[in-house]
């Protein structure tokens, strides 16, 4: 099955910037798609992951988290419909964020933040490597996207929900 790589922090702000395309144009070999959203790809060709690992490395010129996951966990989670019971309003979005590793001990969820008060981002459920959330289209939302780290104990990265529903369309052809 399909592995999927997400890279994090690149391309935003001016820092740690490079051409997805021109990236998997160059790890072509291993079947890499560009999703298009910054630093997301999907590997189509059987390849380890440590291979994978040291090739994306070498080719960028910066140190970043490079988190892998099994393209069958997130059509298993898709299947599981994680926003289930969650409405659709314009100004919230859904999203999932992929820890590098699994955590030694994973906070109280629901979680909201801030936990007093009205809620910026709100934790939903977990699976596996994934959890699952949706927060405020508000700039202080920033804020706490960054203390995700911290009440994990672990690097993760996070892609909108939009995003996820097309890596999935892709991993299904």
């Amino acid at each position: 099955m399909a592995l999927v790589v997400f890279l994090r922090g690149v391309n935003v702000g001016g820092y740690k910037t490079f051409r997805p395309s021109a990236l998997a144009k160059d790890l072509a070999e291993f079947g890499v798609v560009n999703i298009g959203a910054a630093g997301t790809f999907v590997v189509r060709k059987a390849v380890s992951r440590e291979k994978l690992l040291t090739q994306f490395r070498r080719r960028l010129h910066f140190e970043t988290e490079v988190v892998i996951c099994d393209g069958r966990d997130l059509i298993r989670l898709d299947s599981e419909n994680p926003f289930a019971g969650e409405p659709l309003h314009s100004n919230i979005v859904r999203f999932v964020s992929v820890l590098s590793k699994p955590p030694r001990t994973l906070p109280p969820i629901p979680m909201h933040l801030p936990p007093d008060g009205e809620w910026f981002l709100k934790i939903i459920g977990t699976k596996q490597r994934f959890l699952f959330g949706v927060y405020r289209r508000r700039m202080e939302t920033i804020r706490y996207l960054g203390q995700m780290d911290k009440f994990f104990g672990v690097p993760l990265t996070t892609r909108n929900w939009n995003t996820v529903t097309t890596i999935i369309k892709i991993l299904k052809q």
